[in-house]
């Protein structure tokens, strides 16, 4: 069973909100990482502390539904952050800890790959949504 802290929404957009106001340069460049991005071979993992989680419950299968009322889709850098639906909802919080700024990561498991990605934590797209909305 994961140990990370589970995330409250407050604590999410607290977190987001510190992470934008952010304007050193960086070797983690999460600020460029507006839509998802695969996570580049050069990263600075050891950079990264892990501040929590967004998974509910890691024994339920959490939804595979997307929210994009705008028309936005899974790549796009306007797609909202809908923390309680897909791909969210598998996400851990990180924060880079020489700059301060904070990215969303997942492990996208495909048929025949896993590929770790990455995304900035934006508040202008944060959404506190239930997940069947």
């Amino acid at each position: 069973m994961s140990t990370e802290k589970k995330l409250q929404f407050d604590e999410l957009m607290q977190l987001a909100t510190t992470s934008a106001a952010v304007t050193r340069d960086c070797d983690c460049a999460i600020d460029a990482c507006r839509e998802w991005t695969r996570i580049p071979a050069g990263f600075p993992e050891q950079q990264m502390q892990t501040l929590g989680t967004l998974v509910e419950d890691p024994y339920i299968e959490a939804t595979y539904e997307e929210y994009h009322p705008a028309g936005t889709n899974y790549w796009s850098a306007e797609a909202p952050i809908a923390w309680r639906h897909y791909p969210y909802n598998r996400c851990s919080v990180l924060q880079c800890e020489v700059c301060g700024r904070c990215c969303l990561k997942y492990v996208e498991a495909g048929g025949y790959y896993v590929e770790p990605r990455m995304r900035a934590l934006d508040p202008r797209l944060l959404v506190n949504l239930p997940a069947d909305a």
